[in-house]
């Protein structure tokens, strides 16, 4: 299966650049994931994380 598969992508002209695109977007987002964590609000966050733990009785008053 792989074989079949390696071989049709050998023909493909600039099928190298794919791999190295997909590598570049991936490496930005997790660059920029890191970067939002560490510069949100401590407020944002705690707010956020106390999101699961309301009950529609705690969200009323």
């Amino acid at each position: 299966m792989l074989k079949f598969i390696k071989g049709h992508m050998e023909t493909i002209d600039g099928v190298e650049v794919y791999p190295m695109i997909s590598l570049l977007i991936f490496f930005i987002f997790f660059v920029a994931l890191f970067w939002w964590v560490f510069t949100a609000k401590k407020d944002y966050i705690k707010e956020v994380s106390n999101i699961p733990l309301e009950t529609e009785k705690d969200s009323a008053l």
